[in-house]
């Protein structure tokens, strides 16, 4: 009997020790999961997507807070036609070309890092449609990602020869307003660009070698390719 006790207390034990295990689990998928809004979330971020959506056109449904299939297809064609990552997930980037302000837009760059970014953005592309300037400051910080540039914003930028802004005076003029917005954007993930480490105007560019380059989109009256 004293065995039968002994195994059945260590089975006990086992069972207790796998149950902590899976809640563990449990615990830091959900706290992972509900970060972010997807399929199963609610809340009035949830209603705030949907709302920007409807009014957009990519979303029939109700405005009732509750993500399922519909909000999640609505999400997934909105990233489609925004050049976002296509996965039915309102992350940051996504919630970022929306206009919502996420929980989760920590940038991780400096203060000095964003006035830069937005003077380059405002100096570049005043004028152009907000997506476009959205799209320039997602070149710079492609570049940042790209072996073959400097890993850094200011280095990016700063670069010799790499933007005529800063050649022409330009990029010392009063900053736009809608550029600190679009480099907030692009920091937080928005790229319209879709992965481009160039652009360029073709009215305006006496650079032969730029028109080698495979063109991804065109927005505004920039060119933005490979």
């Amino acid at each position: 009997m004293k065995r039968s006790h002994t195994k059945l207390y260590r089975l006990w034990q086992i069972l207790v020790i796998l149950l902590i295990n899976l809640l563990i689990i449990t615990l830091v998928f959900s706290s992972s999961a509900d970060a972010l809004s997807r399929m199963g979330s609610t809340g009035s971020e949830v209603r705030e997507i949907q709302t920007r959506l409807k009014k957009w056109g990519y979303y029939s449904g109700s405005v009732d807070g509750i993500y399922g299939t519909r909000t999640k297809n609505a999400v997934i064609y909105f990233q489609r036609k925004n050049g976002l990552r296509v996965d039915g997930i309102a992350g940051p980037a996504t919630l970022a070309a929306m206009g919502i302000r996420s929980s989760q837009n920590d940038t991780g760059y400096s203060t000095n890092d964003f006035n830069l970014l937005a003077r380059l953005i405002s100096a570049e592309a005043r004028g152009e449609p907000y997506v476009g300037q959205v799209a320039v400051g997602a070149v710079v910080l492609n570049r940042v990602s790209h072996a073959s540039f400097p890993n850094s914003i200011s280095g990016v930028i700063y670069q010799d020869g790499a933007f005529t802004c800063l050649y022409d005076g330009q990029f010392w003029k009063t900053v736009a307003d809608s550029a600190y917005k679009a480099a907030r954007d692009a920091l937080n993930g928005w790229d319209p660009s879709g992965g481009a480490i160039y652009y360029y105007n073709p009215v305006t560019s006496t650079n032969s070698w730029i028109y080698s380059r495979p063109i991804i989109t065109t927005i505004g009256k920039h060119r933005f390719c490979r």
